[in-house]
């Protein structure tokens, strides 16, 4: 299994692990990934590990889909990718929520599922340059006909010759995972954790027969990430992490629609998943954060001491996930993953 590195997006200040990933390339991790909410994007620092780096692969975990244009994610992509020596970029995509989509980027919700088809289909035909681009979709079309248009609208070609750059998608539902297996190079999955294969396998099985061309698991990336956190005391650990559960679960989209809490319920913790969201939105977030299960975030996490780790670690190791990234800014964590799996 190969590893990489999650450092997410920036909070109130930004701060860019530059070390950390230095660190991470040196032990053998095969990429770092990038967030992005409503703040820090994803893109722009990977430019600058870009030049702080050698090999590491560069992936967004995730490009919002409402941020941008298709054309100007593939834009994006092939420049960054460019700036890295070729080779080295990961376009991870996702649509985020409709709180976000409509609250922060103001574009409709519309058809998540069509959206992303559009949008992978747009950047393919980017990247490829075969022809100046043109598409007919049920979500997005070039060149825009709609309302507004001045009617002039050229299909281009980009003037930057690109390489054909993977695309993952970030995907929880059946429907959505079955598009990823069809359409993309890679999977980055909502909710998995070891044993989940048994729920996933089938629906990307589907969508691999959609696909034909003898595509399978065999040529197609399963980017699992898992929270990683070294302390002595495994109590201490979980405690650690349940903020941010409780924020997501509770707070990370509207109470008819948050898919950190869908999945919560789907793992079996529906009960927690109804009171956290129920204290978070009445703002009473420590009973939140109390009410979080330690068995929650002990099966989505690897936590305590080195040993610990090391030994859980096999349950993902044998998941059916291909790469997994550490989501943590420890040290100590980056080097104790490394010897879990037995990287160099």
């Amino acid at each position: 299994m190969k590893l990489g590195l999650s450092i997410g997006y920036s909070r109130a200040h930004l701060d860019v692990p530059v070390a950390l990933v230095q660190r991470a390339e040196q032990l053998g991790y095969d990429s770092v990934w990038t967030a992005e909410a409503y703040g820090s994007d994803a893109v722009t620092p990977l430019a600058f590990l870009a030049a702080k780096t050698e090999r590491i692969k560069l992936g967004t975990g995730i490009m919002q889909l409402a941020a941008r244009t298709p054309a100007n994610a593939a834009m994006s992509a092939a420049t960054v990718d460019a700036l890295a020596g070729g080779g080295r970029f990961i376009a991870g995509l996702g649509v985020s929520g409709p709180q976000i989509v409509e609250g922060w980027y103001g574009q409709p919700w519309g058809r998540p599922y069509y959206r992303m088809k559009d949008y992978v289909a747009i950047m393919r035909k980017i990247f490829a340059r075969e022809a100046p681009v043109t598409h007919e979709g049920k979500e997005i079309s070039l060149p825009y006909t709609g309302p507004g248009s001045a009617g002039l609208a050229k299909p281009l070609k980009s003037i930057l010759h690109m390489n054909q750059i993977p695309i993952y998608l970030a995907t929880g539902s059946e429907t959505t995972v079955k598009l990823a297996a069809e359409i993309a190079d890679g999977w980055l999955p909502m909710g998995f954790v070891p044993g989940a294969m048994e729920e996933y396998r089938p629906w990307l099985e589907e969508g691999f027969r959609r696909a034909g061309n003898g595509k399978g698991f065999h040529n197609f990336t399963i980017q699992a990430s898992v929270h990683v956190e070294v302390e002595n005391d495994v109590k201490t650990a979980l405690q650690k992490l349940k903020p941010e559960v409780a924020l997501y679960v509770g707070g990370m989209g509207h109470k008819t629609k948050n898919f950190h809490n869908d999945i919560m319920v789907r793992r079996g913790f529906g009960d927690a998943a109804k009171r956290i969201q129920e204290l978070y939105l009445a703002k009473r977030k420590d009973e939140a954060i109390a009410a979080v299960p330690d068995e929650w975030v002990d099966l989505k996490s690897l936590v305590g001491p080195a040993a610990r780790i090391k030994q859980r670690y096999r349950a993902w190791e044998e998941s059916g996930a291909d790469s997994l990234s550490v989501r943590s800014r420890q040290p100590e964590a980056i080097e104790v993953m490394a010897q879990a799996a037995r990287l160099n």
